[in-house]
């Protein structure tokens, strides 16, 4: 049986572990009484995982409530005993039915996180840092590219009680969508976000410019698939504490301006700009449908 828990985050550990068993049932005993069941085997896997049959590529669920179950094998039925045949002219049969065999399947377990708002950047774009400034989330933060190698999700709070979950997914590269870097195990993930948020980088070092990235990511996302183009989105200027950096930000604010891009620019580390881009984020989320219920792992359910 597969769950689906809030207190779950990844499939990774069901890539070392592939092959799971339930407890067999007990044999009867004595004084003719039944053999105990056997117990069920519940898997924990994380709110929006997609369960396949690997061999047919069934869906056979769709897990997007912490709680919701699917039973994906059945044990097999118990044996009955030589009483279980007794009569009142044979009353010592000396024969008995074994147990049925149980269930075996290969499953395919696929993620999508579900979040409201999704970061999409390059690699070393700064989406780990304003993560870590606007939530409680840990997501690992250094000075080079693919830091995030899985998705991190985190709570953010306005000062008015609302929530919204923010998913840091792994930066994209050009040719994202055919597996050029982690471009798939980023990609799926977008599609169960409410709205987008592009983290562009201001860093005067970097020979493309910010709208130059835009245009880059927003290729990759519609690539992969084209109906995501047509979800809501903002952009981010980070980094505007660099020096230089402001200038970059002005240029590129009058070419997104000019096509009724929101931005804002912004400083992850010194939290320049985030709080009136937390309120355009909570302002807009309102105004959109509530999140519905995509690493892809393995594992043989036995």
């Amino acid at each position: 049986m597969i769950e689906a828990s809030s207190q779950v985050q990844i499939l990774l550990d069901y890539s070392y572990k592939r092959q799971y068993q339930a407890s067999p049932g007990r044999h009867g005993e004595g004084n003719d009484r039944h053999g105990a069941d056997g117990e069920d085997l519940v898997l924990r896997v994380p709110v929006g995982t997609l369960v396949r049959d690997a061999e047919t590529g069934e869906l056979l669920a769709d897990l997007t409530r912490a709680g919701q179950r699917v039973v994906v094998a059945r044990g097999g039925h118990g044996g009955k005993g030589n009483a279980r045949f007794a009569t009142s002219t044979r009353q010592a049969p000396r024969f008995s039915t074994p147990p049925g065999t149980g269930q075996e399947r290969w499953i395919l377990l696929e993620l999508k996180l579900l979040a409201d708002v999704g970061l999409v950047g390059l690699p070393n774009a700064g989406k780990s840092s304003l993560l870590a400034r606007i939530s409680s989330a840990r997501p690992k933060v250094a000075p080079y590219a693919f830091t995030t190698l899985n998705p991190h999700l985190g709570v953010v709070e306005s000062g008015d009680g609302e929530r919204m979950v923010v998913a840091d997914l792994p930066g994209l590269v050009e040719g994202a969508h055919r597996g050029v870097g982690l471009g798939l195990r980023f990609l799926r993930h977008a599609e169960r976000t409410r709205l987008l948020l592009y983290v562009l980088d201001l860093d005067p070092s970097r020979k493309s410019r910010a709208v130059e990235d835009l245009q880059v990511l927003r290729h990759e996302v519609g690539m992969y698939q084209p109906c995501l183009l047509q979800r809501p989105f903002l952009v981010a200027l980070n980094k505007v504490d660099l020096p230089g950096a402001r200038l970059r930000a002005e240029e590129a604010r009058h070419v997104l301006r000019k096509d009724s891009i929101s931005c804002h620019e912004i400083s992850a580390i010194t939290g320049e700009g985030l709080e009136g881009l937390l309120q355009e984020l909570f302002a807009r989320l309102k105004q959109l449908p509530p999140r519905q219920g995509g690493n892809t792992e393995g594992g043989l359910m036995d």
